[in-house]
């Protein structure tokens, strides 16, 4: 991989998104705007204290993924994936440029959702406010990871979107936002344990509450870094050049 192509890369994506206003907004706006009905839902309860750090998780979670995705598949089948790797260009060069450009989109979209959960709808976090900040950040990556990796197996975007129930449903059933994860069936708790939002969900919630130490939120980051890493190789590899 080369830098200054995957850079070059980046840059392109973040100048075309910067044209796209519907985009923009729905990376930026709805994750917070979701988390504020939720809010608003529970507002004469504690229950959001309660599912507000799985909120930042899932909202963000799944509007990166769809975005990444379906923005990815487009540069194949419009055939700017073939005349990008007509030059010194290779497949991970692509693919790391992309998830930079939405790992800094990540990172904005974060920002906002944290803020308004907080600040806005009044969450309780008890922990330190940046390492929520940073397991969010992580959790909105893993998003793009996921979108890019299911982009390089799909041919259109229905099929894009056929993959969230294969890649997003099982571990938003699985995750414990419905039921603990120990009160689920054993095989299914022990499916949870190995899904990467259950991590993230796992060290908000932690964070939040206050109830693990730093070194085991971290390790719960670095399994959720290791399935962002191994989502962009696997679809490196699987990429093709164009989709028919």
């Amino acid at each position: 991989m080369n830098l200054a192509r995957t850079f070059a890369t980046t840059g392109r994506v973040l100048s075309q998104i910067r044209h796209d206003p519907r985009t923009i907004g729905l990376l930026l706006i709805v994750p917070s705007l979701l988390i504020g009905l939720v809010a608003w839902i529970f507002s004469d309860t504690e229950v959001f204290d309660e599912i507000g750090p799985a909120m930042i998780a899932l909202f963000p979670f799944i509007v990166m993924f769809l975005v990444t995705s379906i923005a990815t598949l487009r540069e194949r089948r419009g055939g700017t994936l073939e005349r990008l790797l007509s030059m010194p260009m290779g497949k991970g060069d692509f693919l790391l440029g992309y998830a930079l450009a939405f790992g800094l989109l990540a990172v904005a979209q974060t920002a906002i959702a944290v803020s308004f959960a907080i600040w806005v709808c009044g969450l309780d976090i008890t922990g330190s406010i940046w390492l929520l900040f940073a397991v969010a950040v992580a959790d909105a990556v893993l998003g793009t990871a996921l979108g890019l990796l299911a982009s390089a197996f799909a041919r259109t975007e229905f099929q894009v979107v056929q993959f969230m129930p294969l890649l997003v449903l099982p571990q938003i059933l699985l995750c414990g936002i419905f039921i603990p994860r120990d009160q689920l069936p054993p095989v299914l708790e022990a499916i949870s344990e190995w899904l990467p939002l259950s991590f993230a969900i796992d060290a908000l919630q932690a964070v939040a509450a206050d109830s693990e130490s730093a070194g085991w939120i971290l390790t719960k980051v670095l399994v959720i870094v290791a399935w962002i890493v191994g989502s962009i190789v696997l679809g490196s590899i699987t990429l093709r050049r164009r989709t028919p």
